[in-house]
């Protein structure tokens, strides 16, 4: 599978919610885990400011890449973003995305104050 480095430096992001345990397998509670690593994975959500436009994007990050201090709205720096494109079939109905991963989530202290 295809994976696309992002670059985040001339963009903002802002969390919109904040991590939670990924589940695998929402039907047995599965927690899903880095294959290599072992580390229980996270997701959450942030808008992506860049070039006058904003997306809604959920990213991964294994659980001991969560910076501290975390909260809505906070402006958040990411380490290692790459995205992969995805496609599957379920139910006889073709699905498709973009799926995102990053190495840790950090508050961006060098973020200008929104007032």
């Amino acid at each position: 599978m295809r994976v696309i480095p992002v670059n985040t430096l001339d963009a903002t992001l802002l969390v919109t919610k904040l991590p939670e345990v990924k589940v695998r397998d929402r039907q047995t509670g599965e927690v899903a885990v880095d294959p290599v690593t072992n580390q229980r994975l996270m997701t959450l959500e942030l808008v992506f400011i860049a070039a006058g436009g904003s997306d809604m994007i959920r990213v991964t990050v294994p659980e001991q890449g969560i910076g501290d201090g975390l909260v809505m709205g906070a402006p958040v720096f990411l380490s290692g973003l790459v995205a992969r494109p995805w496609e599957s079939e379920f139910g006889g109905r073709a699905r498709h995305g973009i799926a995102y991963r990053a190495d840790a989530v950090m508050v961006n202290a060098t973020a200008p104050a929104q007032g």
